[in-house]
């Protein structure tokens, strides 16, 4: 009986350690984004200047993936799909601009969301997630979460993350890991872009052209813990 009940207990406590391993000490994603995308500035665009989705151009598959440099970009980067232009697929919504939280549970949230195809990528507080066909990897998020845990030396611990990002009759559904719950939502109500987020919040946002000076650089994020 005691083996029995040691066994039920081990169990929890080593699927907690594959979690934090997979999360935080598994190797990091590559970093597939493009160096001149990261490279440039993002923050002097005008975001209410918006590509014509014409099938002219280049397709969303000829791109490669964008994901977050190490635990966060350093600045405003330069749009992944700057050159894209294949148009949206029916399921989706236009949700593609720049938008700030006006109302709700994240006032004041900022977030870039391009489209080009059936591919997807929002740009927001130091982190990428790219969904859809690309040149250089899957189709699922692989990325980082944004924030650093802890640091060993000079080398920063942060949450991986992946998920999809699935069109719905224009809501747009993010499930974890690209086959898990659906933890975040977006879609237009009015001229107004919602966002519900895993916490349980709702944030209305308006669009903006600009990026807000207070932006161009994503605030700090230490570590929670310095380990040594």
């Amino acid at each position: 009986m005691k083996k029995f009940l040691l066994a039920l207990l081990l169990v929890p406590f080593c699927l907690v350690l594959f979690v934090f391993w997979l999360g935080f000490l598994s190797a990091r994603p590559p970093l597939t984004t493009d160096p001149a995308t990261l490279a440039g500035d993002g923050s002097t665009l005008d975001y209410c200047d918006l590509p014509e989705l014409d099938g002219s151009g280049v397709m969303a598959a000829d791109i490669p993936k964008g994901n977050t440099p190490g635990c966060g970009y350093s600045h405003f980067p330069l749009p992944i799909l700057a050159q894209c232009t294949e148009p949206l697929p029916d399921a989706a919504a236009d949700i593609r601009g720049l938008w700030i939280g006006v109302e709700g549970g994240h006032i004041g949230h900022l977030e870039r969301v391009e489209q080009c195809g059936e591919r997807t990528v929002v740009t927001s507080s130091g982190i990428i997630h790219d969904y859809g066909p690309n040149s250089t990897a899957g189709l699922n998020t692989d990325d980082t979460e944004g924030s650093v845990l802890f640091t060993v030396g000079e080398r920063e611990y942060c949450m991986r993350t992946s998920a999809s990002m699935i069109w719905n009759d224009g809501v747009l559904d993010f499930h974890a890991f690209g086959w898990g719950p659906v933890v975040v939502r977006r879609y237009m109500d009015g001229d107004q872009l919602i966002w519900e987020y895993a916490d349980g919040s709702k944030t209305r946002m308006d669009r903006i052209c600009t990026l807000p000076e207070d932006e161009k650089v994503p605030a700090a994020r230490g570590p929670r813990y310095q380990l040594f």
